[in-house]
């Protein structure tokens, strides 16, 4: 079984090597299971799982970054039913592509590194590698950083490209007011065109500015003071870092959201970020007082996933 993933802090600036901090979400979880085929959500899982293999094969003759794996068997298995049972939604930025990558690995690879061990920074590295290649058949690039988590089932921080971590994060306060929460937008985001708009603009000299001095800045110190438990820093530095996205990845953030999200900042009630690469999917919110940020959040379906 292998769980869903969220990304408290570091979308898009991973990419640019800010910190970064994501935690395993046992909410959704998927597993590979053999099926008759007989509904259509299972044949296309059997489907799709046939085109990942095709990709598998082609990309494992042309690169040593890739994990070696049983392809024969995994062949054999699809042709038997295999299929990917999962209750992880697809493009809603929880991980259902990196739950099904990390299962992939773990039921086929030769020589697994096993995440119940005691794996080093080496290992953890190495997969993020593995994982990266393998999921970029679903995003066109990936870091690797989604099934990385979906495999270990940890909090991972990553410190740059080439220093990342599993750490622990302080525990709930079942009691506490705070919330950080999900809200529904009503429908999937695209990863890939989303990470091309980014790409597009990082090309321009006044984003790249705003990328190093501003979202790096506040994206790290926010993730600082939450594995602090210092929560004034948090939330100065979480309505600063709400503001840079409102302000410059509004194609990111779904047109619904835009007035709700300004709404946050302006009223210190709340305060809304990307949950993965947006463009639908959850939207991820901090609130120092969950009970009063309720109302306005309410018609979002909102989903308490940390208590403080």
């Amino acid at each position: 079984m292998f769980y869903a993933k969220i990304l408290l802090f570091g979308e898009y600036g991973i990419i640019q090597d800010s910190m970064g901090l994501s935690i395993p979400f046992n909410f959704f979880k998927g597993k590979l299971v053999f099926s008759g085929l007989s509904s259509s959500e299972e044949a296309e899982s059997n489907k799709s799982l046939s085109k990942f293999y095709t990709y598998l094969v082609s990309k494992s003759e042309v690169t040593e970054l890739f994990p070696k794996l049983n392809l024969n068997k995994f062949k054999e298995d699809i042709d038997n039913g295999l299929t990917f049972d999962s209750s992880i939604p697809q493009g809603f930025g929880v991980g259902s592509s990196g739950a099904l990558v990390a299962a992939i690995y773990d039921q086929y690879a030769f020589t697994k590194i096993e995440p119940e061990t005691s794996i080093d920074k080496k290992d953890i590295l190495q997969l993020k590698t593995w994982f990266g290649q393998m999921e970029s058949y679903f995003h066109g690039k990936s870091s690797g950083l989604d099934p990385l988590i979906c495999y270990l089932n940890l909090p991972v921080l990553i410190k740059s490209k080439t220093d990342v971590d599993t750490i622990g994060i302080p525990s709930q306060n079942a009691d506490g007011k705070g919330a950080i929460f999900l809200l529904d937008s009503g429908s999937p985001g695209d990863t890939q065109p989303m990470v091309n708009i980014f790409l597009e603009k990082m090309k321009n000299e006044g984003f790249r500015k705003v990328i190093s001095e501003q979202f790096k800045k506040y994206n790290d110190e926010c993730i600082k003071a939450f594995l602090k438990h210092d929560f004034n820093p948090l939330f100065n530095n979480l309505k600063k870092l709400s503001h840079v996205v409102l302000e410059h990845f509004k194609p990111m953030i779904p047109t619904t959201f835009h007035k709700l999200w300004k709404e946050g900042i302006d009223s210190n009630t709340y305060y809304l970020k990307l949950c993965g690469s947006g463009g639908g999917g959850y939207i991820l919110g901090f609130a120092p007082d969950y009970e009063k940020a309720l109302p306005k959040l309410k018609a979002y379906n909102p989903e308490v996933i940390y208590t403080f």
